[in-house]
């Protein structure tokens, strides 16, 4: 295993330890460990406290930004839906997973598995409705400040 992954599987494995789930990440940028993290939704109470997650706002925290281009994520599991449109914004290069979202179901962790079928299917079939409602009459409209902004 490389050493960046098993650093991800060691902060896991830490973090399982410490009454967390098994996983962990390691943010890397030209060979150097930029930032680390474990999923810490145990301990904020936040559902979005997840390793790869805690990595990226750390680092971007440190870099003053919002864009990560040039950086690679090592995660001791296969990233799940959220955490991969997180590195899509930040435009993180690559990750590297170790355990699968199959493997994590398997231990009892099927959330991102269920997530990723979830997103297959169309709006109207999903699990969790969306309604679009439109701007009322007369009502400032966001997308167009943001298409005309200076």
């Amino acid at each position: 295993m490389d050493k960046f992954m098993e650093r991800a599987v060691e902060l896991a494995a830490g973090n399982v330890r410490d009454g967390g789930q098994p996983f962990g990440a390691v943010l890397v940028k030209n060979g150097h460990v930029v930032e680390e993290g474990v999923n810490e939704t145990h301990k904020r109470f936040d559902v979005s406290a997840h390793a790869e997650l805690l990595a990226i706002r750390r680092a971007q925290k440190k870099m003053h930004t919002h864009v990560l281009p040039g950086y690679t994520m090592y995660a001791s599991g296969e990233p799940c839906p959220m955490c991969v449109t997180a590195m899509q914004f930040a435009g993180i290069d690559s990750v590297y997973y170790c355990a699968s979202v199959d493997d994590a179901a398997e231990a009892g962790l099927e959330k991102s598995k269920m997530i990723y079928e979830e997103l297959k299917k169309s709006r109207n079939d999903r699990t969790i409705k969306m309604m679009r409602m439109p701007l009322k009459e007369g009502q400032e409209n966001p997308m167009e400040l943001w298409k005309n902004r200076s």
